[in-house]
């Protein structure tokens, strides 16, 4: 019998870069235009653009001649021109001319990685699959960005610090009532807590026993094709508009093993001429103090050592974290062992 393990080094550095095999959010809709954009996630170098319909389309940024990045190079629509030598790459990896020679054995030959992508609620989510997984999965989205009954805004930033850091931060309830403690919809609460852990049918709920709709009392993690948070409907007051509760759904995507892309998507329950007030007064009373929470767990993290989970002492309000570092850490050893397993399958298919 074959062993398929993977060591703990490799794990830790998929855990890093993010696990693959699923849908995360890259970049906001209005920095794709027609100029080609270079951008790194998951450590992957990408190139995005728009064609003359509107679409995205996203491509390994490296051209395969001699491996110039493809982003600085010229958007002919359904495909990117590299600056160096004009090889024309499609927006399905394959090479579709070279212009400086009448024939070249690259033409016609996918050489290059391709992504699949899609665009809702102002930002766009790419597919980042291993080689067992090109093919995109479903995303089950959480019912905020698919239900026409709820509003949504896109608030999102960089980050310098990894991206576990700021998903632990997000399953961290008992922060809010500390470091957010001035925060205009975080200024109540208790700031000793029983905390609890309910199970759902994508993940688990973590928060405060006997508090809700008080501050920041609970957080739902999930897998749905994607990795999401949800944030407990955030109590609003009077003069914040109208509609129910506010709420969050947020993701964050790794760019490398040391800087991160938080979305965070303001969500709230209205509709009709509602949901137009709410996001005037959103935008022009609110937005600065939602900025402000952010800036300060930016602030936190950033000055935090990146070995700083080696020395750290967890106690109980930080089950919930740890449940979510677990469940990392499985998909990411998951996927490492499948494509060991599979390497393995066509080595011993080959020598028979």
């Amino acid at each position: 019998m074959t062993d398929n393990t993977v060591t703990e080094d490799a794990i830790a550095e998929r855990v890093a870069l993010g696990p693959l095999n699923r849908w995360w959010p890259i970049v906001s809709s209005w920095m794709v235009t027609d100029t080609p954009l270079g951008l790194t996630r998951l450590g992957e170098k990408i190139a995005l653009w728009r064609d003359k319909d509107g679409s995205v389309h996203c491509i390994e940024d490296r051209c395969p001649h001699r491996g110039a990045r493809l982003s600085m190079g010229w958007n002919l629509g359904d495909r990117l021109a590299c600056w160096y030598h004009g090889v024309e790459v499609g927006a399905d990896g394959v090479v579709k001319d070279v212009p400086a020679i009448a024939e070249c054995p690259m033409i016609g030959e996918k050489c290059i990685k391709s992504y699949p992508v899609f665009e809702h609620m102002g930002g766009i989510f790419a597919w980042f699959g291993d080689e067992l997984h090109e093919e995109a999965d479903k995303f089950d989205m959480p019912e905020e960005f698919e239900s026409d009954e709820w509003s949504a805004m896109l608030c999102t930033a960089h980050w310098k610090c990894s991206w576990t850091y700021a998903v632990d931060n997000v399953m961290d309830p008992m922060h809010g009532a500390y470091l957010h403690a001035v925060s205009h919809s975080m200024a109540e609460g208790d700031r000793e807590a029983k905390m609890q852990i309910d199970k759902t049918n994508t993940g688990f709920i973590f928060g405060k026993s006997g508090q809700r709709d008080v501050n920041f009392d609970w957080i739902e993690w999930g897998d749905t094709g994607s990795f999401w948070l949800r944030v407990s409907p955030l109590p609003y007051r009077k003069e914040a508009g109208p509609g129910g509760n506010f709420g969050i759904i947020g993701f964050v995507t790794p760019i490398d093993a040391e800087n991160c892309r938080v979305f965070f998507w303001r969500t709230r329950k209205v509709s009709g001429w509602q949901r137009d007030a709410w996001k005037f007064m959103y935008r022009h009373k609110l937005e600065t103090l939602h900025w402000d929470v952010l800036e300060q767990d930016r602030v936190i993290l950033e000055g935090m050592d990146p070995d700083a989970r080696d020395k750290e002492f967890l106690y109980q309000h930080d089950t919930g974290l740890a449940r979510t570092r677990r469940h990392v850490e499985q998909e990411a050893k998951d996927q490492l062992e499948n494509v060991a397993a599979n390497g393995t399958k066509q080595a011993a298919q080959a020598a028979e």
